[in-house]
């Protein structure tokens, strides 16, 4: 069944509108009618199920007939922080990634970062990666979209470590030295005692990171790890590291 992502002002106790490019969806795309239902989610966590009442390519009124309990977060809360890579690869991981259950993405810049970052497009791109993460959500029936932070500097990014509870900073010197995420969350698995954990992982760009910043990571408390024995690509490795956290975390089932 569809699914939307409805302003709080559209959502009210027993109705809801869409209005915009998601009308424009529902009504010349899904060729909806009045009887048709929806799902609407506010995006704070409340799912209903909507009958549509009135249907046209700009407005779309419906009656809610159900709150539904959905259960598609992660028990992690994950923020994937990807030094910025070429091309459309950041798209890829903010489409993926929401898909495979990222909580939030904070890009940023780091020494080997080849883009020539333009703040001057920084409020058009934040709208797309805004735009790519809510279809995404739509699609992967999640009940939040992540938050895509706007582009930060590498000493701005490690300012932030402390807010997490863990930070994996993902390093190949690690990989190849035997250092994996398996042996970090092995003793955090004991450091959670019941909480909802905050983690943030922290991806280099398409040439890897410096010793430097290794070495700025782990003295901001950040624990270096390798993801296995092959060289990922950048827009692998978020992806990756998001499945292992997924499987820790209960995710797929078992104790």
């Amino acid at each position: 069944m569809q699914r939307y992502f409805v302003p709080a002002a559209q959502m009210e106790q027993h109705s809801v509108a869409l209005e915009g490019e998601d009308a424009r969806h529902l009504a010349a795309v899904m060729r909806s009618k009045p009887g048709d239902c929806f799902i609407a989610c506010d995006g704070n966590g409340r799912d209903v199920l909507a009958r549509i009442t009135s249907v046209d390519k700009e407005n779309v009124q419906a009656e809610i007939t159900e709150e539904l309990t959905t259960r598609a977060e992660m028990s992690w809360n994950i923020t994937v922080a990807q030094s910025l890579p070429k091309g459309d690869k950041l798209e890829i991981v903010i489409q993926k990634g929401t898909e495979a259950g990222a909580t939030a993405f904070q890009p940023f810049l780091s020494q080997r970062t080849v883009v020539q970052y333009d703040e001057r497009k920084e409020a058009k791109r934040l709208d797309r990666w805004r735009k790519i993460a809510k279809e995404a959500a739509e699609q992967s029936h999640r009940s939040v979209i992540p938050e895509i932070n706007a582009v930060v500097s590498w000493k701005s990014l490690l300012k932030q470590f402390p807010e997490y509870d863990l930070v994996l900073f993902c390093y190949e010197e690690e990989g190849r030295s035997g250092v994996g995420l398996r042996d970090i969350l092995s003793t955090f698995h004991s450091d959670i005692d019941g909480k909802t954990p905050t983690i943030l992982v922290v991806i280099g760009p398409e040439g890897g990171f410096t010793p430097q910043e290794a070495e700025a990571a782990s003295a901001s408390h950040a624990k270096l790890i390798g993801l296995g024995k092959r060289i990922l690509r950048t827009e692998t490795a978020a992806l990756y590291a998001l499945a292992c956290l997924a499987y820790e975390s209960g995710e797929l089932g078992g104790n």
